[in-house]
């Protein structure tokens, strides 16, 4: 199978291209940078020199695949545009990875007990985020999930904090890297308020292994979240 990958010289991108290679399909990967795409070569990865903004470009590689991972940005929603006008009507996969911090409430550190499912994606649920960056990005979500209609196999990945060490190009996590800088520079770890509130951090290999198995057979539309609390 030859999988298409947005964002494969990225932490999560280039996890999950590798992780495909691994298991025996042919990879291109799309990078801004040239520099990047000797790196992808050299691990045996199809480059791709483009942006997200170029839609002539990823609607053709969208259309040579068998499936598309687009791992890039969450919030880019002229490219997943693209990409679904690309594979309407082919049965392809499409998996968009989006984030769990859709669904996340201003608590001040304290927990909650709100649960989310993921039928709030559903493209015809009344729930709604409360600020309008996230906003933006469920119907993002909803949008590919709908493409369903379009007869493209869409899936929606929704992880929280994802940590440990990149297979790609990428091999550190943005978030935690920040965090260990700004632990550094002040001497002191901070935590919202008391500290209490719970997340589910995924593993960098297991959200690769998600996205490497729903090209072969997930129903669509599909949502995966690990939520955050």
């Amino acid at each position: 199978m030859h999988v298409f990958v947005t964002g494969a010289s990225g932490y999560i991108g280039g996890t999950v291209a590798v992780r495909l290679l691994r298991a025996g399909h042919h990879v291109s990967g799309l990078t801004r940078d040239p520099a990047k795409a000797r790196q992808l070569t050299r691990l045996g990865i199809e480059p791709v020199v483009g942006s997200l903004d170029d839609a002539d470009l990823l609607a053709a590689r969208a259309r040579r695949a068998d499936a598309v991972v687009n791992a890039a940005d969450s919030d880019h929603r002229a490219a997943v545009e693209t990409l679904i006008a690309a594979l309407a009507g082919s049965g392809k996969a499409l998996i968009h990875t989006s984030g769990s911090s859709t669904v996340g409430i201003g608590t001040e550190g304290e927990a909650s007990e709100a649960i989310h499912d993921e039928d709030v994606l559903d493209p015809g649920s009344a729930w709604e985020p409360d600020h309008p960056v996230r906003a933006a990005r469920v119907a993002i979500d909803r949008l590919v999930l709908g493409a369903a209609e379009r007869e493209v196999r869409s899936a929606v990945l929704c992880d929280s904090l994802i940590y440990g060490q990149g297979r790609g190009p990428g091999r550190d996590s943005v978030l935690i890297a920040a965090l260990v800088r700004q632990a550094r520079a002040a001497g002191v770890v901070r935590q919202v308020g008391p500290g209490r509130n719970i997340s589910a951090p995924a593993a960098s290999g297991c959200s690769a292994a998600i996205s490497a198995l729903v090209p072969d057979g997930t129903p669509s539309p599909t949502a995966q979240t690990t939520p955050p609390r």
